[in-house]
């Protein structure tokens, strides 16, 4: 797909993708205390991270950085080290996952958890992206990107589509989120308006509840 932005499309993509990772994290620890908060609606946005982050780190370790290091070896050793930290962060995701959310249930350990991966996050994107928005921009080639692109898209898990959609809302310009979006396959594109509402209300309650 040819873009009209100064910016690749996969700097594009993977930062958007980046920063609904940020805001996403964000607010699960925003509101994982929170005894207002509908135990739903919390592990909706829960299952949401920890199945799209697990599926984002395995795209990277097992395509992207590949398709790097094919072209530009001698990056091989710091890719390595953020493949490291993201056995961290799935192993953080796992405590996330395993944390109780039930109404009625102490949320201690919920907000622990969270605020682990939120940290975590901040903390390999301050390392990863460095290294890879360059990489990006002179290594990967947009028939390469689209070729990952698709891959990714067509594996990626189902929980909480939606919130995808609402966080690239909150954290895109609308010519980037139409850029993203625009990729998705034609059965899935009528859909967007309705996930767009679904993720609207899904976001309210969550803050409004908080």
């Amino acid at each position: 797909m040819q873009s009209a932005h100064t910016e690749p499309v996969a700097v594009i993509e993977t930062r958007l993708s980046h920063d609904m990772h940020r805001a996403a994290t964000s607010l699960l620890v925003e509101v994982a205390g929170r005894p207002a908060v509908p135990s739903a609606a919390l592990a909706e946005l829960r299952d949401f991270l920890v199945a799209n982050l697990h599926h984002h780190h395995e795209s990277e370790d097992g395509l992207l950085w590949p398709m790097i290091t094919t072209t530009a070896p001698e990056v091989a050793e710091s890719l390595a080290a953020l493949s490291t930290e993201h056995d961290r962060l799935d192993a953080a995701l796992d405590v996330l996952a395993a944390a109780p959310i039930g109404d009625g249930a102490d949320r201690a350990a919920l907000t622990e958890a969270a605020t682990a991966v939120r940290d975590l996050i901040r903390h390999h994107l301050e390392h990863e992206e460095p290294l890879l928005f360059p990489a990006l921009r002179t290594l990967v080639s947009p028939e390469a990107w689209d070729d990952f692109s698709q891959k990714v898209i067509a594996t990626s898990p189902p929980q909480g589509a939606h919130l995808m959609i609402g966080f690239f809302d909150e954290t895109g310009t609308p010519d980037e989120v139409d850029l993203v979006l625009d990729r998705l396959p034609e059965p899935v594109r009528p859909l967007i308006p309705e996930m767009r509402r679904q993720a609207r209300e899904a976001l309210r309650v969550l803050r409004v509840a908080a």
